[in-house]
């Protein structure tokens, strides 16, 4: 019987056999099947080739002009296989397939001139239309908006000077140090060819067999093993857009800027308990929440701003500021606030505006430029190929969710879906028959031509990672040190649960030794779970790297959490006979800080003076709310306590860490569910006014985390 994969060690190449060509009478009987055989292939014991057959020698790096120079268009292996990456959906995004959006205005605080001539960024008084789409990276377009997963935050500007599209994620770094391994790694992560099997998530064998293999990836790893990757909404989540860019000056004076977004109510995530469970409950619940936001007046907010670089300091730091895989410590360069993104208005049509948007990162404006980072030199060019194939040939700019607001003139012509009706007899430049029109305009100071930024290049072509991009390890290791003991847990329970569904022990073993190399702690923690033995730091002193910094606070959501509790959402658990005027003063008490109540009790209905049921107990579950207050009223008080699902609804509040509140005969309603009504955040008596007052301070906190240990042993 030969050795199943699934237990096998890590297969050894072999160096004396070749791959044997199977016969149609070796595989099958069937004469359809027969005919189809000279189209399969087994790549094992073969040479990595190009679709032309050429053997490829380095698939690990993009030709570039020097170690840290730009990429090259020449590399025609790059260019291949990107170019077939991109075309191997039809019509869904290969990535970020499910997607929620919004229009909204971008307004800067004040003129931004020593940094930009970015129109946009000038004029504190004028406001720039957007549209921003938030979205999964692994899942389908029916997959759940609440799975574990990167998320993608794409801005488009639509400015004065022609769209401008910041196309980030709410992490900011990434998996990969060269576009040339994201098809590698966007492979990995999907569903595995086979089976098509999981969906909207990397625990399986395929995802952690590449990041295991390539220890670059292991920062980015364990972003998304911590709660940034599980956001309570999309309301609540930073953006970054990842790559280091240029900001340029009227003068000409360009500096490095990584740009990031804060959502002005802060930062917060769900426990993987509530996002497992939302995932089954309500599929769209991200979705969901950012609609009925906007819709109910609660327009989202986020800050723009940038670390900004002089070109002086670019080697000042230990990391390399083109690795995208790397972050600035917020210690070391400050965030500098340009201006504020609202999302006011919700889309008319999904698929005319989300589905149809097309974010590419090439689209710049005049005092915006790129850096050399050679993940970004491959987005600009695989996005716009992507888009050639969703949408139908080169002229998407012209769907009206595309189209920019400033005048648009070129000799472009024709092509599949070509809207533009083009008058004049010259579809050329330069021309005399149309007087030379259109014509190129001179780069002035502010509101001239675009100009790239004249960066100096002298080197040889070479396939290479700079010696500056071997640190693989220092910034995750000061990412965990930088987290708090709730959301280290939470790290370790990540990796405890998706390693468990990888079938392949070595592959379990490998990753540990990936994690040996961050902290011996998580590795020991993650390794006791897994029933494995903990493996020792192994990776040289290059990978190891090293960091100025021992912990950076800024890194952690739970310690930079914004006490508030506005656009919370609260349940008003009750039932018939409940006191209504109870239900009035808890709901006025919430209104009143901007948080929003629900009466949710066992049945639709009225319970009395005007008081509405809006859903039932089963119908908006606990993890619906960000807490749960029940009304007083001696028979209401009785039916919720003699309810499975009411008490159920106390218990898996408590066991989320959720602010808990009862007044009067509710008491006993969490009595019959056995929680302890001295606990910390959760807030009893007879009088509403106080009870309100404790219950709203520990809801501002979001989480009770001092509840955290206690509530692991609860059964809900």
């Amino acid at each position: 019987m030969p050795t199943s994969k699934k237990n096998a060690g890590a297969p050894a190449p072999s160096k004396n056999t070749s791959a044997v060509a199977r016969t149609p009478s070796q595989n099958n009987t069937n004469p359809k099947l027969d005919s189809l055989e000279q189209f399969r292939s087994d790549a094992t014991n073969q040479a990595l080739t190009t679709n032309q057959g050429v053997k490829v020698s380095d698939n690990q790096n993009t030709l570039k002009a020097g170690p840290r120079g730009p990429s090259l268009l020449e590399d025609f292996i790059m260019r291949e296989k990107i170019t077939h990456f991109d075309h191997e959906r039809i019509p869904e995004r290969i990535v970020h397939a499910r997607g929620s959006a919004a229009h909204g205005v971008f307004k800067p605080y004040k003129a931004h001139t020593d940094l930009t001539k970015a129109a946009f960024l000038l004029d504190p008084n004028k406001e720039t239309p957007v549209y921003v789409r938030f979205s999964t990276v692994q899942g389908s377009r029916g997959s759940a908006d609440t799975v574990r997963d990167v998320r993608g935050f794409a801005v488009k500007f639509y400015t004065e000077e022609g769209n401008f599209d910041l196309v980030g994620n709410n992490m900011p770094v990434f998996f990969i140090q060269d576009a040339i391994k994201f098809p590698d790694f966007v492979h990995a992560v999907k569903p595995e060819p086979h089976n098509e099997m999981p969906q909207g998530g990397s625990a399986h064998d395929t995802f952690w067999d590449f990041v295991s293999l390539v220890p670059e990836s292991a920062h980015m790893v364990l972003w998304t093993m911590s709660d940034r990757a599980i956001p309570r909404s999309l309301r609540t989540m930073e953006g970054f857009g990842i790559h280091t860019f240029r900001l340029v000056n009227a003068e000409g004076k360009g500096r490095f800027v990584k740009f990031h977004w804060r959502p002005t109510i802060g930062s917060a995530s769900l426990l993987w308990d509530e996002a497992q469970k939302l995932a089954g409950k309500d599929a769209d619940f991200h979705r969901r929440d950012l609609w009925e936001a906007i819709d109910m007046g609660d327009y989202p907010e986020w800050e723009l701003g940038v670390q900004i670089v002089e070109e002086d300091d670019e080697h000042s730091f230990d990391f390399d500021l083109l690795d995208p895989t790397k972050i600035i410590p917020e210690e070391i360069v400050p965030i500098t606030m340009l201006g504020k993104l609202t999302l006011n208005r919700n889309p008319d049509n999904f698929f005319a505006e989300t589905e149809q948007v097309a974010f590419c990162p090439g689209h710049i404006v005049p005092g915006i430029d790129f850096s050399n980072d050679p993940l970004l030199q491959g987005r600009l060019f695989s996005y716009t190929d992507t888009q050639i194939s969703r949408l139908g040939g080169p002229n998407f700019h012209e769907i009206p969710i595309n189209r920019t607001i400033a005048p648009m003139h070129n000799n472009q012509r024709d092509a599949k879906h070509r809207m533009t009706v083009n008058r004049g007899q010259a579809s050329y430049e330069p021309n005399s028959i149309d007087s030379g029109w259109p014509k190129e305009t001179e780069p002035a100071a502010i509101g001239g031509g675009f100009e790239t930024y004249p960066e100096r290049v002298d080197a040889v072509k070479i396939r290479q990672r700079s010696e500056s991009f071997a640190d693989h390890y220092s910034q995750a290791t000061l990412f965990w040190n930088s987290m708090t003991k709730p959301e280290k847990d939470h790290i370790v329970g990540a990796y405890s649960f998706e390693l468990s569904k990888v079938e392949r022990k070595f592959i379990r073993e490998r990753q540990l030794g990936i994690l040996a190399n961050i902290d011996s702690e998580l590795c020991a923690r993650v390794a006791d779970n897994l029933g494995l033995p903990a493996p020792k730091a192994s990776a040289s002193a290059a990978e190891l790297g090293k960091s100025s910094l021992a912990e950076s606070p800024a890194l952690s959501i739970v310690a930079k959490t914004k006490p508030s509790v506005k656009t919370r959402k609260v349940a008003i658990l009750a039932a018939k006979g409940a006191d209504v005027a109870t239900i009035k003063a808890i709901k006025d008490a919430l209104t009143a800080q901007g948080a929003h109540a629900k009466v949710v009790a066992p049945q639709l209905g009225t319970l009395g003076d005007g008081v509405e049921v809006d859903a039932t107990i089963l119908g908006l579950p606990s993890i619906m709310f960000d807490g749960v207050v029940v009304a007083g009223g001696a028979a209401s008080a009785k039916l919720l306590s003699e309810s499975g699902d009411a008490r159920h609804f106390v218990l898996e509040s408590f066991k989320h860490l959720k602010a808990i509140g009862a007044v009067g005969d509710g008491e006993d309603v969490l009595a019959a569910a056995h929680l302890p009504t001295g606990d910390e955040g959760i807030s009893v008596g007879s009088d509403t006014k106080n009870v309100m007052k404790a219950f709203i301070a520990a809801l501002s906190k979001h989480r009770v985390w001092a509840r955290a240990d206690k509530a692991e042993s609860v059964p809900a």
